[in-house]
This record gives structure tokens, C-alpha cells and sequence, in this order.
């Protein structure tokens, strides 16, 4: 095991914290105590912030921010070192071996952040912040103590879907600083489905003007009030829909919006000043259906009148997919131009998932599409449509993700594959050499109920707290090489059944810190009875901060 070497001076009469002494979410690596013989520091309105290197301007000024919005209290940065009463923020590569690592230390003359990256000293500053009073005050005091910590895994994501209902510029945000503060690094933004494109694409000025907009949307669960006779049969060429001419019923409520090419930018921005890199995803080749109520000559039936989606469930049931043609991969390589203009991200997300393969059975251009290529199955030509993707993505230097079914009819060379139908996915792309994320439904979707019973409109099994904290991502068949390729995991919430920002914290709190945790600590750390002692704090900071969460947390 790589060791880290320490710069700091050595402390006699160390010993271990135990976890519930100091409430830090994720668990750091190491937490040591006893460095001397006062137990704290204060931090008051003449501590100062002390930065020598220019690249911690922006560590500085979030640390600020947080004193300022929840203390009221503003500190001095200075380049020059104070002998007390400072917080210094020190890049310094040498203190570890590890990526993205810090080692925070607090004396009774004041702290130290030190990371081995920008990011690690961000990530230093996320535990000072849980070693603050959980209420304001004008001085604030925080124990002595000495913090080494790294990451376990590289990705540590969190995504949301804007697509089922939209969120603003102002909720984006802060739904980022909800992943800065758990020290997760990659929000996966679901900017397109079938019921709402959300990003301004210029030169296709439909995808937003019709597509971002439905006209209603299913009461309840699905199949929604008023729909429950209404039948779907899934024949190997057909899918049957009785009755026939059956009409969904919705609350008639237009919904939508979208976000412009500035506001995509700001975003970017805020999150890059967090050390979050934000990978959109662009549906295809099926989840369309606002794609194609804009442009439906890009579908297998041009001549259709093609609607945004109000109802939740599109596969075998709607035709949602698009068809292989030329004409279709021309205007994605278009609208995929201006995504990369937009978002700095190595990755692009392309989505891949629930293509149902009747359309393109029943479609005889498709089939002529596949003779041409010499494809014997659907599922080649969903490959195919996923390889052609990739390869203009790969010409302009980047890389794709996409859900765990771009495997059907082989994987594209290069692409990134996101496990979420269980683990296999995620398995079967680590055994052919190409990273995985993993986030297996059952208990990573955070839409999901988190309570047995619960008292909130939600879909599917309960995942529960326990069930979050108990994943480990890296499957037992793998063996240790194979292992390296699990890059991360992630968390998703899909908005079928949230509608506000207050549902979101409601689904999200405190599943991510049991997200962060599993992707952060090492496997050796976890303690399930201990996380949530450190819970209970947590709760108190979230109370401060105000984020909602389920008080049932509470009653235990």
C-alpha cells in the first residue's frame, strides 16, 4: 500500500477518534486527536485565510462564501502568515501518494489544508466544514485534530433528470453544492428525453420551441388516473394497444422550459468552481419522443404526428426511436457539435437505454438500413447507431457513456458502460476491458421509495438507507485486474414523481451520504451503527444549511 509521507510535524500522544467523535460524512482515512494539550481552536472574525498559491483563490473564496452565508462572518485573505489565528490552504504534492488526497491539521495557532491537487484541498475544506457548530455564532470552535484522506474511487457521481420536470439555473446549483459538500466530483445531467428537450440547440431551434414543451402529464402513478384500462401487448412485430384509439388522461397542466446556451455555461462554470465536471446526456437512439414532436422525419414513421410524451414508460409501448439513417446521424453530429462547445467533459453521455426493437421491425427503411450494413439483428443496428456516435464523438477527442444496454450487438470500442439493470452490465464490461459505473437500480435509484412504508408518491422497491450503505461496487466474480476497471459508482433520480426542489432533498438526504461514503472511505471503514451516529450531526448541518429531509431519521 502506498504510504503517505508527512510534512507536518510529528504529535505525541496521538491516539484514534472514534468515528462518532468527529461527524465527518464521508469517513476520512485517518482521524487522529490528543496534538496537544488544549482541546480547540476558535475561529473568529479576525481569523484569516492564508494563500500563497493563486490556484487556491477559488478554495478561499468557496470556504468564505460558507462562513459568510451561515455565520455571517467574512475573513481576510492574505498572502502573508499570520503566527495565529489563520487557516492556511497549501498545494503541495508531495504530502501523498494519492490523487486528489489532503491532510488537514489544526493547532492551537490555527489550521492547515494541504492537498496533493486543487481538488484535494477543496475536499480538505469539506471536512473543515463538518468540524463547524451545527448553529451560527460569532466564534466558532472546532477541535484539534489531525485528518489524512484520499478518495477510494475516481467517479463519484450523482446525476438528476430534468427531462420529467424541470428545474432552474438557481435549483441546479445548489442541487451542485449538494454534491460539492459530500466531495463528489461528476453530476450526470439528464438534459433529454421523451417528455422535454432542455438545452438550446441554435440551429435547431424546434428542439426547444416544440420539444421542450408537453401539454399534460399523468395523474398519479402510472398508468395515471383515468388510464388504468388501458392494455399493451408486445408482440414480436407489433405492439398492440387496446382499445385502439384510447386516449391518455393527464392533469392537461402544460409543463416544460429549457436552458439557454448562457445559462448551460454558468452552470458549467459554477460547477467547475466546485471541481464537479458536469456530463450531459443526449438520448438516442431511442427516448426521443420530443425529438421527433420537433423533427419527425428523423423517426421510422416521418409522415406521423409525433407529441412530447405525457405519460412515464415509453418502451413497447410508444414509438419513441429514431431511425438509422443519414439524415439522423448528421443532425446529431449537429446538435452533438454544440454539446461539446458547451461542456468542457472528457465524457458525453448518449444514452442507448430501452430501445424498443419492433419499430425498426416494422420500419422497412430500417431493414434496408440493415441489409446495407450487413446487420442480421436490431440489436446490430442499435450497435451500429451507438458505433457511429461514438466515432464522430471519438474524431473530436471525446468519449461516450452509455447505459448498460449499448452492449446489445457489441459494445463500441472505446465506450464507457453505466450498469444500472443490476450488475451485469457493469461486470460484462470490466471482463472486455472498458470501464464501468456502476449504479444498479435496486439500490442506487434515489427515486425510489426510502421507506417500506412510505408517505411520499415514489415507484418501484424501497431502497432503502441500509440497502445504499451495504453496496459495494466492485463485483466478487472480478478478479483483481479486472476489478481496475470499475471506474466509480453514481446515484440517479429520475423526476417522474418530483416535481419540486423539496421533493428532490426528500429523496435525496441522506441516501448521498451513504453514496458518498461507499464511493469515498475505504471498504475497511464502513460501519453502518457508526454512519449513523454521524448522521445525527449531519442532520443538525443539514437543519443549518437548510436542506429538507424525512424526520423519520429522527425517531431512532
Amino acid at each position: 500500500m502506498k504510504k503517505i509521507i508527512f510534512l507536518f510535524l510529528s504529535f505525541a500522544f496521538c491516539h484514534n477518534l472514534s468515528a462518532q467523535e468527529v461527524n465527518i460524512i464521508p469517513q476520512p482515512v485517518s482521524i487522529k486527536t490528543g496534538l496537544s494539550t488544549e482541546k480547540s481552536i476558535t475561529i473568529n472574525a479576525n481569523t484569516q485565510i492564508v494563500v500563497l498559491d493563486s490556484a487556491m483563490v477559488n478554495s478561499a473564496n468557496f470556504l468564505n462564501d460558507y462562513l459568510q452565508n451561515y455565520y455571517n462572518l467574512t475573513l481576510n485573505i492574505t498572502k502573508v502568515i499570520p503566527t495565529k489565528n489563520f487557516i492556511s490552504l497549501i498545494l503541495n504534492t508531495r504530502i501523498s501518494d494519492f490523487d486528489d488526497s489532503y491532510v488537514l491539521s489544526t493547532t492551537a495557532n490555527g489550521v492547515s489544508i494541504a492537498g496533493t491537487s486543487e481538488p484535494g484541498v477543496f475536499y480538505g475544506i469539506q471536512s473543515f466544514i463538518q468540524l463547524l457548530p451545527t448553529q451560527s455564532a460569532e466564534t466558532l470552535t472546532i477541535p484539534l485534530i489531525n485528518i489524512i484522506d484520499h478518495p477510494r474511487f475516481d467517479y463519484r457521481g450523482m446525476h438528476l433528470d430534468v427531462s420529467r420536470h424541470f428545474f432552474d439555473v438557481d435549483f441546479v446549483k445548489q442541487y451542485i453544492d449538494y454534491l460539492a459538500l459530500h466531495k463528489m466530483n461528476y453530476f450526470h445531467w439528464h438534459l433529454t428525453d421523451d417528455h422535454g428537450w432542455r438545452i438550446e440547440i441554435k440551429k435547431y431551434p424546434k428542439l426547444t420551441e416544440i420539444g421542450a414543451w408537453r401539454k399534460g402529464s399523468i395523474i398519479g402513478l402510472w398508468p395515471g388516473k383515468g388510464n388504468e384500462n388501458i392494455k399493451y401487448q408486445v408482440l414480436p412485430t407489433a405492439i398492440n394497444i387496446t382499445p385502439k384509439d384510447a386516449l391518455i388522461n393527464t392533469d392537461g397542466i402544460k409543463h416544460g422550459g429549457f436552458y439557454t446556451q448562457e445559462q448551460i455555461k454558468d452552470v458549467v462554470e459554477y460547477a467547475a468552481k466546485r471541481y464537479i465536471t458536469i456530463i450531459p446526456e443526449i438520448e438516442m437512439p431511442a427516448h426521443s419522443m420530443a425529438v421527433l414532436a420537433a423533427y419527425p422525419e428523423l423517426g421510422t414513421e416521418p409522415d406521423k404526428k409525433y407529441t412530447v410524451a405525457e405519460t412515464w414508460g415509453m418502451m413497447n409501448k410508444y414509438n419513441n426511436v429514431l431511425q438509422a439513417s443519414d439524415t439522423t446521424f448528421k443532425f446529431f453530429e449537429n446538435v452533438l457539435a454544440e454539446v461539446m462547445d458547451l461542456f468542457p467533459s472528457q465524457y458525453i453521455h448518449i444514452g442507448g437505454d430501452e430501445a424498443s426493437k419492433v419499430w425498426w421491425k416494422q420500419s422497412l427503411v430500417s431493414q434496408q438500413i440493415m441489409k446495407a450494413n450487413i446487420l442480421k439483428t436490431e440489436s446490430e443496428l442499435q450497435s451500429y447507431f451507438i458505433r457511429r456516435i461514438e466515432k464522430f464523438l471519438n474524431s473530436k477527442g471525446k468519449t461516450i457513456i452509455g447505459w448498460n444496454e449499448i452492449l446489445q450487438g457489441g459494445l463500441a470500442p472505446n465506450a464507457v458502460v453505466m450498469s444500472w439493470q443490476g450488475e451485469k452490465g457493469g461486470i460484462e464490461a470490466a471482463k472486455q476491458n472498458h470501464k464501468a459505473i456502476m449504479t444498479p437500480e435496486n439500490k442506487m435509484y434515489f427515486n425510489h421509495a426510502q421507506f417500506v412504508k412510505e408517505d411520499s408518491l415514489t415507484a418501484g422497491k424501497p431502497s432503502l438507507l441500509a440497502d445504499v450503505y451495504s453496496y459495494e461496487p466492485i463485483p466478487a466474480e472480478l478478479n483483481a485486474e479486472q476489478a481496475k476497471y470499475i471506474w466509480g459508482g453514481q446515484g440517479c433520480l429520475w423526476t417522474e414523481y418530483i416535481t419540486n426542489p423539496a421533493k428532490v432533498q426528500y429523496q435525496l438526504f441522506p441516501r448521498l451520504d451513504a453514496l458518498s461514503e461507499i464511493l469515498w472511505s475505504p471498504k475497511e471503514k464502513k460501519n453502518y451503527a457508526d454512519f449513523q451516529k454521524r448522521l445525527k450531526t449531519q442532520f443538525k448541518r443539514y437543519d443549518l444549511i437548510g436542506i429538507g429531509y424525512s424526520k423519520k431519521y429522527l425517531e431512532n
